[in-house]
């Protein structure tokens, strides 16, 4: 999959099938609609596109009106969202940087010089509610009208539903917030997890007695908390393990978002390797303790209970297999 920030230059510009989006965990309703536009290009001859905003446009506002309480917590970083895409077999990602100037472009002149001349667009879908240009100006009715002028063609997809529920990333959200990894594994349609490179610490855990593999988290996640969990990426098998996600309120108060992975009965190095962390349970609500014997009984029970999850999970498989 080709990779480009923001619009490709003449030499790699090549009509495309399309769709626009934020995509923010790629969600069996994003992937439906992924699936169309992969018919459509295999169908027409030509590449599957995908046009993406970083940062978040409702990040962008909530920055620029100086409330970042508006903007949307993250399901997924960058790197995550564009491994998906790659699997819903995706040929090329415009990763668009959403600032002033794009913000303020026209809808006539986001179909112009974005879709027709950026991108060489010939099929498009988008959802149904569909808005684009400044101030939301553009809608499916403009851009089926640009379509019969420039010649692409334009498409819907209705809101993909689970039973009753809308499948969207708000969705995703309210489960990964609630702790509710097995919703959030229908909404998805596979396990929930971050990926990130292990970077240096404090190394206050080896101190304590829990060394951790660290996670930098660029933005606000949907999740917070003390997690069961199990690291891909160190082994040829998933390792399992604890995990704390947040600010960590009672060793510094900076805001930064850090997940720090204490894999069981693991010490080798890992600094600089690619990880993934898949996420089992909630455990509980991060918490600022007293002082830092408080902190280590806390990570000790933590420990016990993510080990006891683990123990119980293989004694349920050795169960099954003797059915």
């Amino acid at each position: 999959m080709k990779v480009f920030r923001g619009l490709p230059n003449d030499r790699a510009r090549a009509p495309c099938a399309l769709t626009i989006g934020n995509f923010d965990g790629v969600h069996r309703g994003h992937q439906a609609l992924l699936a169309h536009v992969r018919g459509a290009a295999a169908r027409l001859g030509i590449e599957a596109a995908v046009m993406t905003f970083e940062p978040h446009p409702r990040e962008y506002f909530a920055s620029r009106a100086n409330d970042l309480s508006k903007a949307p917590a993250r399901i997924a970083n960058l790197r995550d969202k564009l491994g998906d895409l790659s699997n819903a077999g995706i040929d090329r990602v415009i990763v668009e940087h959403f600032n002033e100037h794009f913000a303020a472009q026209s809808p006539q002149d986001f179909i112009e010089r974005v879709l027709v001349e950026g991108l060489h667009v010939k099929w498009l879908m988008v959802g149904d509610d569909f808005r684009f240009g400044a101030r939301r100006a553009g809608d499916i009715a403009m851009l089926q009208e640009a379509g019969r002028k420039h010649g692409f063609e334009v498409h819907t997809l209705p809101a993909v539903m689970l039973g009753e529920r809308r499948i969207s990333s708000s969705a995703v959200r309210e489960a990964l917030a609630g702790g509710d990894f097995g919703a959030t594994q229908q909404l998805l349609g596979h396990p929930y997890a971050m990926s990130g490179h292990v970077i240096h610490g404090q190394k206050l855990g080896r101190t304590l007695g829990f060394p951790t593999l660290n996670l930098r988290v660029a933005h606000r996640p949907a999740l917070a908390g003390i997690f069961v969990v199990q690291v891909h990426g160190l082994a040829e098998h998933p390792l399992p393990a604890v995990a704390s996600l947040g600010v960590r309120p009672t060793v510094e108060d900076l805001g930064r978002m850090l997940l720090e992975v204490h894999v069981f009965d693991y010490e080798q190095p890992s600094y600089g390797k690619l990880v993934r962390v898949e996420f089992l349970a909630k455990l509980r609500d991060e918490e600022k303790y007293v002082d830092l014997p408080t902190l280590t009984a806390a990570i000790e029970r933590d420990a016990l209970q993510a080990r006891a999850f683990f123990a119980h999970r293989a004694g349920a498989l050795t169960a099954t297999d003797r059915i």
